[in-house]
């Protein structure tokens, strides 16, 4: 794995802890931070990409900047939900209060979170994610992460997460175990002004889904499969999706498979 783990600078004895932790959960070098600046343990290590524990938790330095848990565009999705705004991925997903996803991309897990606001406590939410550091990063930051909202920091707590390739993990399931499942793969085609997203790109899975994955996820899910996409893709022509959600200007569509009622 292209990728050591060390500290801030001056770290306590906790940063330290969680740091070492880390290293061993992902079987990675454990690098003294010391005096030493990042490019230094780069170049020692020969690596591209570096955790850094801080006070707020890990961080990934990568060539294409710093990978971290934030809440991207939820807060602001679910503030406009509660106002009763539109949500083209919850429209494509038809979700409910008490329903189950299954987030075969969890990434960022921005997604995920919206998803699980609207299902509640009685919905369940899972996410895979292929990349072990973004699992991770994910993992934390959905158990400790704060918010000044307790529905959000609820909502976040709410997500399970699971280390595992999508199309393994989906051949272990039996039909109609989710009512949704999902995915958000790289886009073919980015969306440069989405600058959360590089440093994905160097962490992540960036291949196509592939369709014997999707596939699986029809004989998994109970109601509907639904894939993101950037408006400018042939993936959901590639895929043979022809049922399309999302705004006539918006960057991003949602191919739907419906399976059942």
């Amino acid at each position: 794995m292209d990728l050591v783990v060390t500290t801030v600078q001056h770290p306590s004895d906790d940063i330290n802890t969680l740091a070492e932790h880390i290293a061993t959960i992902l079987n990675i070098p454990f690098a003294p931070r010391a005096k030493h600046s990042l490019m230094a343990i780069k170049i020692h290590y020969q690596v591209d990409n570096v955790i850094v524990v801080g006070q707020k938790g890990p961080l990934v330095n990568t060539p294409g900047g710093e990978y971290f848990f934030h809440l991207s565009m939820a807060e602001l999705r679910i503030k406009n939900l509660l106002n009763g705004q539109h949500d083209h991925m919850i429209s494509a997903m038809s979700l409910q209060a008490g329903m189950s996803v299954l987030d075969c991309t969890l990434g960022l897990a921005t997604d995920s979170i919206v998803a699980s606001f609207v299902v509640g406590s009685a919905g369940t939410i899972l996410g895979l994610e292929t990349s072990p550091i973004v699992a991770f990063i994910a993992s934390y930051g959905l158990k400790h992460f704060q918010t000044d909202e307790q529905s959000l920091t609820e909502a976040l707590r709410r997500i399970d997460v699971k280390h595992a390739h999508s199309y393994k993990y989906l051949t272990t399931l039996a039909d109609n175990s989710y009512d949704i499942v999902y995915f958000d793969p790289m886009f073919r085609h980015p969306i440069h002004s989405s600058s959360n997203v590089k440093p994905l790109r160097y962490l992540a899975d960036n291949s196509p889904l592939p369709k014997n994955t999707l596939k699986e996820a029809c004989r998994v899910a109970k109601k509907r499969v639904v894939v993101k996409e950037s408006s400018k893709s042939n993936e959901f022509t590639r895929l043979g999706i022809t049922t399309v959600y999302g705004g006539k200007y918006s960057s991003v569509h949602y191919g739907v498979i419906e399976i059942g009622d």
